[in-house]
């Protein structure tokens, strides 16, 4: 899987169709993970495009599952993008829709993420 570590705190995840998909997400799980034992503070924001992904399993939701834990332990953020009609449905089906955090492209969950826009991206605004 190519990982594309945009910048110190944002890392972008192309994943492709198995059974590279849960090689590669184990991969990113277990990387993750290792780097959150050196401290929260270098856990990086990821996105996961999903443009070279066709369809997804049971096996493939529940690892982006335990990749959004840890990084909601650390405060970081999750973004889903290209993501085709089959893995949409896919997530509609299973509720996931409503879990994960979703963009059109690459671009703009770098803006979503650099800006603070969204769900769990720890910056809230008051309007007063």
């Amino acid at each position: 899987m190519p990982l594309n570590s945009w910048s110190d705190t944002i890392t972008i995840a192309e994943l492709s169709d198995e059974p590279l998909f849960s090689e590669d997400m184990d991969a990113l799980v277990e990387s993750i993970d290792a780097i959150r034992h050196d401290g929260d503070e270098g856990v990086p924001h990821v996105i996961v495009e999903f443009s070279g992904v066709n369809s997804v399993n049971s096996s493939n939701l529940g690892s982006l599952l335990r990749l959004r834990k840890l990084l909601e332990a650390c405060d970081r953020r999750l973004l889903i993008c290209g993501v085709s009609d089959s893995i949409w449905s896919a997530m509609i089906a299973t509720g996931l829709d409503r879990i994960f955090s979703f963009a059109s492209d690459v671009t703009t969950a770098l803006a979503e993420i650099q800006l603070g826009i969204g769900p769990g991206s720890g910056t809230e605004t008051t309007e007063g």
